[in-house]
């Protein structure tokens, strides 16, 4: 990383020409990728990402490289190619100020642990997959670990650091019987390191995991029709994430692509619904200290009570909207300009329990696990799988089902959650945006839908 004085010297260059905003952000991530496929190690992949990016702003107008290699000379270069964009009256830039301080938490950093031990972790895991029932053809168990070091300087003054330290453990298990194969994963992550398995019961996981794959071989095929539908914690807050969250974010807002724009104030959810967006969350996967244009990450207030409250903001789009930005600039790496992005994102918990909320359900479709699906931001149209899903019946738990597909607006299902759990809980996903695919937590408790269109195959001939 560049000394203090070199990158105040840089920014002065950049603001030559009359940008009235300059950022160089400087970055090295260290990665690790361990995949082990039936008992057996496949792959042990290293990476390292190292490089520059700089942004300069004039008004609205903004224009970003990148380099891969961190020197005065380098970065000169990519800020004499940019600023040649404007030709405006000259702006002072503010001296960079001090780095403020963070806590580094991480109790055992990657570097730190063998590979041997992660290579044996990860095998019992598929092991203990493999032999939990003989229709079960694959097992498999992946660790990434990925360190991200940054450092944030920008013609405002802000000068900052901030460590990332991300783990994610994947469990895949596929089953078949009579030509049918059905497969079931979880992913659970922290922003934390080896410490992960002191957190999460990772052999319970891998049971779970393959007792689920199992579970599917005698699902029936899910009939399509209109229902009232239960989505459980964690993961299930992917459909809020996906149809609602970006939605929310500048990037759509402040273009006027989102059915939530100019509605600040207005009710655009049942009562029930109050969502935030958290970037300071200990140890969650979402999290980061400072976002990656040097503002403390926070707490925001999405919606309160049905009410549209905030949206998240970016410092670009922060001058479009003319509001102030929420700590939500994030990217990938040093090869994207930030824009508004979630961290971990959830509904909040209500006061309804689990049991009783299946128990008040004569007739519908529990989704216990989500998997992928699409959603089109500017109208929050959305389709998710149910990886995992059961009827519920007089009130119970009873057949299992496959192939169901949850179809709707994320402004139409605020309005139908009609119950909402005390069990809050996250799910870890990476989200793809224009800034590139970033770590975030998606989040809420049990909650239920009053009606929804589930797809499906079932019943057809």
């Amino acid at each position: 990383m560049l000394e203090k004085y070199i990158l105040q010297r840089l920014l002065k260059e950049a603001m030559e020409t009359g940008a009235d905003f300059a950022e160089i952000f400087l970055e090295d991530t260290k990665s690790s990728a361990i995949r082990v496929m039936n008992g057996e190690v496949t792959s042990i992949d290293l990476g390292n990402v190292f490089g520059a990016g700089i942004r300069l702003i004039l008004g609205v107008d903004e224009v970003y490289g990148y380099t891969n290699k961190i020197s005065e000379e380098a970065i000169l270069e990519i800020i004499k190619n940019l600023r040649a964009s404007f030709q405006s009256k000259k702006i002072d830039l503010v001296p960079l100020g001090d780095q403020k301080p963070f806590t580094y938490s991480i109790q055992k950093p990657m570097h730190k642990i063998p590979v041997k031990e992660k290579t044996d972790q990860l095998q019992e895991l598929s092991k203990i997959m493999s032999s939990h029932d003989k229709r079960i053809v694959q097992a498999v168990s992946v660790l990434v670990e990925n360190e991200q070091k940054v450092l944030i300087a920008n013609s405002d003054g802000i000068f900052q650091d901030d460590i990332r330290t991300y783990t994610r453990l994947s469990l895949m298990a596929a089953s078949e019987e009579n030509g049918l194969m059905q497969q079931a994963y979880e992913s659970p992550g922290r922003h934390m390191g080896y410490e992960i398995f002191d957190v999460i019961d990772a052999k319970a996981l891998a049971v779970e995991v393959a007792t689920s794959a199992i579970t599917l071989l005698s699902a029936i095929e899910m009939k399509p029709q209109v229902m009232p539908v239960v989505l459980y914690n964690g993961f299930g807050g992917v459909i809020f994430h996906e149809a609602c969250g970006h939605p929310l974010e500048a990037t759509s807002v402040a273009k006027g692509l989102s059915p939530f724009a100019n509605k600040l104030g207005e009710r655009i959810g049942s009562d029930k619904v109050t969502a935030y967006d958290e970037g300071d969350l200990e140890g969650e996967w979402g999290s980061l200290n400072f976002d990656d244009e040097g503002k403390k990450t926070q707490k925001n207030l999405l919606i309160e009570k049905g009410i549209l409250k905030g949206y998240l903001i970016d410092y670009r789009n922060a001058r479009k909207m003319k509001m102030d930005t929420t700590g939500s600039g994030r990217r990938q790496s040093y090869k994207y300009a930030p824009t508004s992005r979630m961290n971990s994102t959830y509904i909040a918990k209500g006061t309804d329990k689990f049991e009783d909320i299946i128990k008040d359900t004569k007739y519908g479709l529990f989704a216990k696990k989500l998997g992928g699906g699409t959603v089109v931001p500017a109208t929050g149209e959305f389709n998710f799988a149910v990886q995992e899903g059961y009827m519920i019946e007089d009130g119970k738990l009873t057949t299992p089902v496959r192939g169901a597909m949850l179809i709707g607006h994320g402004k139409d299902i605020l309005f139908k959650i009609d119950r909402v759990s005390d069990n809050l809980t996250f799910g870890q996903g990476m989200c793809g945006s224009i800034s590139g695919s970033i770590p975030v937590d998606v989040g809420q408790p049990t909650i239920r839908v009053s009606e929804m269109t589930v797809g499906g195959s079932g019943g057809k001939k």
